[in-house]
């Protein structure tokens, strides 16, 4: 008899996590009534963990109160259900500190944490920026490392030593260097999460612990249900799910305007009362809303008109 040795990765952080949006009224203010109740629909639909003020939470866009009601309202919602990880981002570090320390009192279970932004630093300066916010608070960290927005990338050398610190157990990865991800995530021994819907497959058949996903506001279920299929060693099923899933990734993420597309679509479901957004993000056309409803039909994922 053959032993079934079959292991599934460590999830500190969950294994279908949504990187959530922020509900806004049309004029522009938080709605954080809204924000329970898309919260709450979120964990039905198979959620286990939610990052809340990251970028698809249009974090550059909104302030430390606002940030803070945010957290707490979440956390009071679905916090005893679900793992719930704020973004402390900013090139500040001192504010990034700032963020990190008010998420830990709104009680937040955890921290994404991304490179500094636009500033472009030496490795050296990521490295203490990151350490800074880490060493500030008492949560486990999931660096975030998205060269293509932070115009810094997280190497390998400033990697391996964060890989080190007790508190720092995870990579959200959205470079889209999937075969150096790879040899990461087998060297550093942290557990990595895909952060690239149309990555999810190949990040998870390779040991992922799981996806941060912008399109699982519409099909956290079906995430859900890939995972069990590579945990239960079905590729069949899992690539099959994400060739099913493919149109819906690029009428969410084919623009590259995630925040935008994923409020659309919850507006239409009716999920959100309004899909505004802060500039400089602009609200979806006419155009890509009709190509957003026509995918979202075909995939039984609307069905009323709104």
């Amino acid at each position: 008899m053959v032993e079934n040795t079959r292991r599934t990765p460590a999830r500190t952080f969950g294994s279908v996590s949504v990187a959530m949006v922020t509900p806004m009224h049309p004029d522009g203010d938080i709605d954080v009534p809204a924000a329970r109740v898309l919260a709450r629909h979120l964990v039905a639909s198979g959620c286990d963990a939610l990052v809340l003020n990251g970028t698809t939470g249009e974090s550059p866009t909104t302030h430390q109160p606002e940030k803070d009601d945010l957290v707490a309202a979440v956390v009071d919602e679905v916090g005893s259900e679900v793992m719930i990880i704020a973004g402390a981002g900013s090139n500040d570090t001192a504010h990034a500190v700032r963020i990190a320390k008010a998420a830990e009192r709104n009680g937040a279970h955890g921290l994404l944490v991304v490179s500094p932004y636009y500033n472009r630093p030496s490795q050296e300066g990521v490295y203490r920026h990151i350490r800074s916010i880490v060493d500030s608070v008492n949560l486990p960290a999931m660096l975030y490392d998205i060269p293509g927005r932070t115009g810094v990338a997280i190497g390998d050398e400033i990697l391996d030593r964060l890989a080190e610190h007790p508190r720092i157990r995870a990579v959200k990865d959205a470079t889209g260097d999937v075969p150096a991800g790879f040899d990461r995530m087998r060297r550093t021994g942290l557990e990595f999460y895909s952060g690239d819907d149309a990555l999810n497959l190949a990040w998870l058949t390779h040991g992922a612990s799981g996806v941060v996903s912008v399109v699982g506001h519409v099909v956290a279920a079906r995430y859900a249900k890939m995972v069990q299929a590579i945990d239960d060693g079905d590729l069949f099923t899992a690539r099959d799910l994400s060739a099913e899933l493919a149109p819906i990734c690029e009428a969410i993420m084919g623009g590259g305007q995630g925040a935008v597309m994923s409020k659309a679509a919850l507006y239409l479901q009716g999920h959100l009362p309004s899909a505004a957004v802060r500039s400089p993000l602009v609200a979806a056309n006419e155009a890509e809303l009709a190509d957003l409803r026509t995918a979202l039909r075909l995939h039984g994922l609307l069905e009323e008109e709104r």
